[in-house]
């Protein structure tokens, strides 16, 4: 995982009560993305983890889709992607659901229906790697079909999807995973009235994180998430369908190994590191000033 978006960076100081480089003013759209690429530190070499949680629903995603297409039964089916970025992922399930609506189509013997596929990230994700590995996808759709596969349509669209990204009733399906527990900013109540962090020596919420830290992340979620679906509830048509797979919490806590552990790791380590270069260089770091933008909802059935 790439952690760049928990660095402040200079943005319009006019956002920031008083400090131009708080990541209050961090455009998420422009600086945020997985590491790209193929090589060992990239997000295709480190994905495994969301693959397996993709798969675990799996079942859930193909039978929506299924469902989808017998009662709909488009010509032209539109699906998209949030949050795809640049790892095998993305188009691994795009050929699954390909597959399950053409045996749904041989099932009600109806023609198979074109694809129109849109792979959406942040303007920064490195969409370049998903089209280099177009050829292959095709090629592979191909194979057991006489050389005909069934016509796809697959385009990039970068942007946020914290807002509208598509045009009003043109998708019938939208897949997101391990993407929206993403906020699309630090929330602003994580600072006082001087620019200043309430959650001191902390990246996250933790156990010595007063209350109105975790309140902070919770509303900040709540209006993001908010957004998220009626800006897709004009994009999706009528009897569209919606599979969203994020971080969750069982619990009341948000402090448990599940959702805080590694960000708890991650704090420690940037701790040492930055006592490291205080001794060398003899500056001084805050590292309240690093802030993820991150949060795992509560999951009750029928509640919030």
């Amino acid at each position: 995982m790439n952690y760049d978006n928990i660095l402040p960076l200079k943005g319009d100081s006019k956002q920031s009560p008083a400090n131009s480089n708080s990541p209050l003013n961090m455009d998420v759209e422009k600086v945020f993305h997985m590491t790209g690429g193929i090589g060992k530190t990239s997000y295709a070499q480190n994905s495994a983890f969301q693959k397996k949680a993709s798969d675990t629903v799996k079942h859930i995603t193909m039978e929506t889709i299924q469902e989808l297409y017998y009662e709909v039964t488009p010509k032209s089916l539109g699906i998209a992607d949030l949050g795809c970025s640049s790892g095998p992922n993305s188009l691994s399930l795009i050929k699954d659901m390909v597959e399950a609506v053409e045996g749904t189509s041989h099932k009600i013997f109806h023609p198979m229906p074109e694809f129109r596929v849109y792979l959406n990230d942040l303007p920064t994700n490195d969409f370049n790697s998903v089209f280099k590995s177009l050829p292959d996808f095709y090629k592979d759709l191909k194979k057991d079909r006489n050389q005909e596969g069934p016509s796809i349509f697959i385009a990039g669209y970068p942007g946020s999807f914290y807002g509208r990204l598509f045009p009003c009733n043109c998708l019938h399906f939208i897949y997101s995973s391990y993407s929206l527990h993403w906020l699309s900013k630090v929330p602003p109540a994580l600072y006082d009235e001087h620019g200043k962090s309430i959650n001191k020596g902390n990246v996250y919420i933790s156990e010595s994180s007063p209350p109105s830290v975790s309140q902070a992340y919770y509303k900040q979620f709540q209006e993001d998430f908010s957004l998220f679906l009626k800006s897709r509830s004009e994009e999706l048509v009528t009897g569209g369908r919606m599979v969203l797979i994020l971080l969750g919490r069982i619990g009341q806590d948000h402090v448990d190994r599940g959702n805080s552990f590694f960000w708890e790791i991650l704090s420690r380590s940037l701790a040492i590191s930055v006592s490291q270069v205080i001794l060398v260089f003899h500056t001084c770091i805050n590292i309240s000033f690093l802030l993820v933008d991150i949060f795992s909802p509560l999951c009750f059935a029928g509640r919030d």
